[in-house]
């Protein structure tokens, strides 16, 4: 390998990878290219941590920042940007499996990408405007210290009505009865596993737990740091129990009284759990835990061949009450 040339803007960049080894676009030395200084694109990379790749076309490179939270959704919080070598304007488009012994191994998706125009650039303040289909405002990053930057929504919030997520929520409880509901058409039944109940609050691809009565706790360490990952930009509040299911130590996720910046506490029981459903959340250390309309008996039979404690019946149009104890959802012993 050559070495390192002053004016190489792209020598950190070829360093760092073996084109033979990496999907990567690895340019050779040479005149680089020459656009138009207006083209943003935001990357979203599963390495060893989630973070968030923004990058800015500029004097025939794309300028980087690695964002671990992702971009600020509203004005009233700052984000850690973390400034990293430059990269070539191929990477723009690039979406791959970096191999996990590469630098930067991992999965890279493109989250976003646009234009944007410039009204300062410098070595300590570089302040934008973004016109994306995801990421879109005025924006700024400002240096601390080293290569540390912050990055700051200078715009009101996109969504003006998206609410952030609550410091603490605590869970609403089932009251405890003999006998399955016998209108079981407006009803729906799950299965009572025994667990530790955890509410985990989703953001920035990072997860934090509270407790049954919504105190913080440390929960699953590795289950949250890959539901965080799987839930990527995505903000949620989700209920379940930490609970142990064929020998697994298990997240078991029943419910979500939180999701994308709405509330959802007074959304029927029905329509959170088919937004649930849609979330799609299934590893090895999380579930969706399977919920049964009208089929109480048959719940009951299989909680009881599995050992299970009981079942949870709840109205389908059962509102979300934090730590209330509400007749809407029972739980039946078997």
């Amino acid at each position: 390998m050559s070495p390192k040339k002053k004016d190489d803007r792209l020598a950190e960049y070829r360093g760092r990878r073996d084109a033979g080894r990496t999907p990567e676009p690895v340019p050779g030395e040479g005149p680089l290219p020459r656009g138009d200084d207006d083209t943003f694109v935001v990357q979203e990379h599963h390495a060893s941590s989630l973070h968030w790749d923004l990058r800015f076309e500029r004097d025939g490179v794309l300028v980087s920042w690695a964002v671990p939270k992702g971009l600020p959704w509203s004005p009233g919080t700052n984000h850690l940007a973390v400034h990293t070598e430059d990269h070539p304007l191929e990477y723009a488009t690039f979406e791959g499996e970096i191999p996990k012994d590469e630098y930067g191994g991992g999965k890279v998706i493109v989250w976003d990408r646009g234009t944007y125009e410039t009204e300062k650039w410098d070595d300590r303040e570089v302040k934008v405007v973004m016109h994306g289909s995801r990421a879109s405002g005025r924006y700024v990053l400002f240096r601390t210290r080293g290569d540390d930057w912050m990055i700051h929504r200078m715009d009101p919030p996109a969504d003006p009505d998206a609410e952030p997520l609550p410091e603490s929520l605590p869970p609403m409880r089932p009251v405890r009865r003999t006998r399955l509901p016998r209108d079981r058409d407006g009803w729906a039944f799950e299965f009572a596993w025994g667990g530790r109940r955890l509410l985990a609050y989703v953001e920035g691809g990072r997860a934090r737990f509270t407790d049954g009565r919504g105190r913080s706790v440390d929960g699953p360490a590795r289950a949250g740091t890959r539901l965080g990952a799987e839930l990527g930009a995505r903000r949620a509040v989700l209920d379940g129990e930490l609970a142990v299911v064929e020998g697994r130590e298990t997240y078991l996720i029943y419910d979500v009284p939180h999701l994308d910046g709405r509330p959802l506490l007074d959304v029927p029981y029905r329509e959170r759990r088919e937004r649930l459903d849609a979330l799609e959340l299934s590893g090895g250390l999380w579930q969706t835990a399977p919920w049964f309309p009208g089929d109480g008996d048959a719940v009951r039979d299989a909680a009881a061949e599995q050992g299970l404690p009981g079942v949870l019946a709840k109205r389908l149009d059962s509102p979300y009450r934090p730590g209330e104890e509400s007749d809407a959802w029972r739980f039946v012993p078997v």
